[in-house]
């Protein structure tokens, strides 16, 4: 038997084993929403002749294997697949896992394998395992002008996770590790703006945003970053915060064909049973 099929032999008789419960293992479950970027934290500094492997459902698509210099992810590993596309970014100081937009299908186990050396002629070895689940969610918020919209993390109680916040790229709102008094929205943030004056609520168990007498102004792109020591997740929401009559009239001036070429869209929730369409309108 090859020294490679022996690996693998190896590897999938010490998953069975932890699974029928013959050995403990460090685990880990992980949920996030399609779209996302998330890292899978491996816990360690590398050292000159450490070697770490990355296993998705048994397939190898990532290694570091001694010299930070022989680095594989996905199809460059020797069985590796195309499933992920370039999607794969691997730590070269940590060996930590990043994937990337990622998908549905990204759902699985995801297996961490660290072979250190201990003394000359021996080594540990160290298994961590990602149980990663991934949701299919509409990340897009349309909310009439006046009324409140949230912004959830679907993250249930976890004092060990910080929360952050950002609104076009501006930090408004975050949560520090396991530390309630650490918590901050808008302006009391080091560089928060006063564009919400007191109209966020932060959750402080789940970390979710809340956005308070919405205005036409909030609309844009809200980042969310959730860091534990096992993972990090980065998440995007686009929020739309519409004037009804506004949209009403500039709907039906369309219609009328008065108006100049359109130029601008407004997500408009109410003209499709199919979760909402986007309409063109001039300011």
């Amino acid at each position: 038997m090859s020294a490679k099929s022996l690996t693998i032999y190896f590897h999938n008789m010490m998953h069975d084993l932890i699974h029928l419960g013959f050995f403990s293992f460090d685990t880990d479950g992980v949920s996030v929403m399609e779209g996302d970027s998330v890292t899978l934290h491996t816990g360690v500094r590398m050292k000159q002749k450490e070697k770490i492997r990355w296993y998705f459902n048994h397939t190898a698509i990532a290694r570091i294997l001694g010299d930070r210099g022989k680095i594989c992810t996905d199809v460059q590993c020797n069985n590796g697949t195309e499933r992920f596309k370039g999607r794969l970014k691997l730590d070269r100081k940590t060996g930590s896992l990043t994937i990337r937009d990622i998908r549905t299908t990204d759902s699985g186990l995801y297996d961490l394998l660290i072979n250190r050396v201990h003394r000359r002629h021996s080594s540990i070895s160290n298994t961590k395992i990602f149980i990663v689940a991934v949701h299919d969610e509409m990340k897009r918020k349309s909310v009439k002008e006046g009324e409140s919209v949230t912004l959830d993390t679907h993250v249930t109680k976890n004092p060990n996770n910080s929360i952050t916040w950002y609104f076009n790229d501006i930090l408004i709102a975050k949560k520090i590790t396991g530390d309630q008094s650490k918590i901050c929205t808008d302006v009391e943030c080091e560089d928060g703006a006063e564009r919400f004056r007191g109209r966020l609520k932060l959750n402080h168990q789940t970390g979710s945003l809340t956005i308070m007498n919405t205005r036409t102004t909030d609309s844009g792109d809200y980042k969310l970053q959730i860091r534990s020591s096992r993972f990090s997740i980065i998440r995007s929401f686009s929020v739309s915060a519409y004037n009804f009559m506004m949209i009403l009239k500039k709907y039906i001036c369309l219609l009328s064909h008065m108006c100049p070429v359109p130029s601008a869209a407004i997500y408009f929730p109410l003209l499709s049973s199919q979760g909402g369409r986007f309409c063109h309108f001039t300011h």
